[in-house]
């Protein structure tokens, strides 16, 4: 009988310990947006940062900058959303609350996970801490029939496993949060409008049912987690000979005043290169155009033609006010027209390394003085892209991250311009004064690849890399044959050999300096690198 009773009061427990736990409700549509009204107009004064879609089902999303997200008016995206909020807003509306807290909340209060419901309106001062409890999957609903409003400087913070994906916020009346309010989650108003002044922070979304939502230099973040998709952004293309190179053109001039630093090589397979000193460049000043330039010239157009035809994420609408310390995911941006860098610009990973950035411009890109590209949590300079149709001019000691590949156009790269990247033209005259420039990680890994959106590759090692006497190759048994030929630095052929076994000692007797070696598999794909002679 004892056992009999004990398991009745475990199960007993169970049932009600999963009755106060709160259930997150399922935002379909309505979660891809930061800012969303069912009816009513969006508005927006200021300098905003928007890292999710905007938008109203009925009505105007009217005054943003460039958004990080897609903008939706009276579209499909937003009829849909407008049906998934309804349906989160009701289960909200009918979980069962299971604390019942004073219309004043914070000053110090901490909450655990559950339903809160309050029944009139309610105010936010100082600071509310959402206890986690160590769970991760922790559920925060705060129910309130009424206004809400916060006093100034008053947050939100989460502690101890809480997330913003799991915090909702479901309001009967306006919500009005008063200037640098720090919000965690999602904030749903019925029947009611949102206004959030300068400086408000939200890490969730403002949404509501029926009514218009206005924002004034704000910034609002989509949260991440809670199963919501990580972020990628595109394939990033295959770079081949191009990687081993810092400053390029197909066919224009190369010139350097100044004392300029570049590690990588340097080059133009139509015209000269002139003004850098050996002794400020690690890797080969191609003075005039030899074998690697036109392997370069060739693969860049590859590399080009890849980003060209990518499809977009996201486009940015307002190129002439790009930066102004815009927040961008990993996605594939345009602009639309030229493109002026602003102050700075911030790629944000979302913690992913591997995550990709492409930035196509179609038009010219310059920076203001000081311009920034800011990797903020993960990101790196050896995933991000940029595409621009036009001519480049990087304004004095602007800081830049990543592969740019202009298209047709001049490049300037003013004093001071630091590089972590590479600056490459497809045809146009290239210009630098006193500069440093760095090339990302790529050159030497090539790999047995025909076009840049190839997934299947397949690697072939050279090593040591620099060599003295004997370079060792090894291929996979699908690349047994391939034909490997090395040139030297004026185009000339100095090795010519069939690879026929897994791992090759190929005797080398070769003067020290730089080489450029082909491999050639039998199904025609093909791999380039630079190797290195050393005594």
């Amino acid at each position: 009988m004892k056992k009999y009773l004990k398991l009745v009061a475990s199960v007993a427990f169970v049932g009600f310990n999963s009755l106060l736990m709160a259930q997150a409700p399922t935002l379909g549509a309505s979660s891809n947006f930061a800012l969303f009204s069912s009816n009513g107009a969006v508005t927006n004064t200021g300098l905003s940062h928007l890292t999710g879609d905007v938008g109203t089902a009925n009505g105007a999303a009217t005054n943003f900058g460039n958004v990080d997200g897609v903008m939706h008016d009276a579209d499909g995206a937003a009829a849909a959303a407008a049906t998934s909020l309804t349906i989160a807003y009701n289960y909200l509306n009918a979980a069962v609350p299971n604390f019942f807290p004073a219309p004043l909340l914070g000053n110090g209060q901490t909450l655990t996970a559950g339903t809160y419901s309050i029944g009139q309106s309610a105010t936010l001062d100082n600071t509310l801490t959402l206890n986690g409890g160590g769970n991760a999957n922790s559920v925060f609903i705060i129910q309130i029939q009424g206004a809400f409003s916060s006093t100034s400087g008053s947050k939100v913070i989460l502690t101890n496993g809480a997330v913003a994906c799991n915090v909702f916020w479901k309001i009967e009346g306006l919500v009005n949060l008063a200037t640098n309010t720090e919000m965690k989650g999602t904030v749903i108003a019925n029947n009611a409008a949102i206004v959030l002044n300068t400086g408000v922070k939200i890490e969730g979304r403002a949404l509501s049912t029926t009514g218009a939502i206005s924002v004034s230099g704000v910034t609002v973040t989509k949260p991440i987690g809670c199963g919501s998709p990580t972020l990628t952004g595109p394939v990033k293309p295959v770079l081949n000979s191009v990687a081993c190179y810092t400053i390029f053109t197909g066919s224009g001039t190369v010139t350097n005043s100044g004392v300029s630093t570049v590690t990588g090589d340097i080059g133009s397979n139509v015209g000269l290169t002139t003004g850098f000193s050996a002794l400020n460049v690690t890797g080969t000043i191609h003075s005039n155009p030899d074998m690697s330039t036109a392997a370069c010239a060739a693969d860049l157009g590859t590399v080009y033609t890849y980003l060209n035809v990518l499809p977009t994420d996201i486009e940015l609408l307002y190129p002439a006010s790009f930066g102004n310390d815009l927040v961008l995911t990993p996605h594939t941006y345009l602009l639309n027209a030229a493109t002026v860098l602003n102050g700075n610009v911030i790629l944000n990973a979302q913690g992913n390394e591997d995550a990709v950035f492409v930035i196509k411009i179609v038009g010219a890109l310059s920076s203001s003085t000081y311009a920034s590209v800011i990797l903020q949590n993960g990101a790196q300079a050896k995933n991000v892209f940029w595409k621009v149709d036009g001519a480049i001019s990087l304004n004095d000691y602007s800081k830049f991250k990543g592969t740019l590949i202009g298209n047709n156009g001049a490049i300037n790269l003013n004093t001071g311009v630091d590089i972590e990247g590479r600056v490459l033209t497809t045809t146009g005259a290239v210009a630098t004064a006193s500069i440093n420039a760095v090339m990302t990680a790529g050159c030497n890994t090539g790999t047995l690849a025909t076009g840049a959106s190839n997934l299947d590759k397949q690697e072939a090692k050279f090593y040591p890399n620099p060599f003295t006497s004997v370079l060792n190759v090894s291929l996979n048994d699908s690349n047994l044959g391939s034909n490997l030929t090395i040139y030297n630095a004026a185009g000339s052929v100095v090795v010519s050999k069939v690879l026929s076994d897994k791992t090759n000692a190929l005797q080398m007797k070769l003067p020290v300096g730089t080489y450029f070696y082909q491999l050639k598999a039998k199904n025609g794909k093909q791999q380039t690198g630079k190797l290195i002679s050393k005594p």
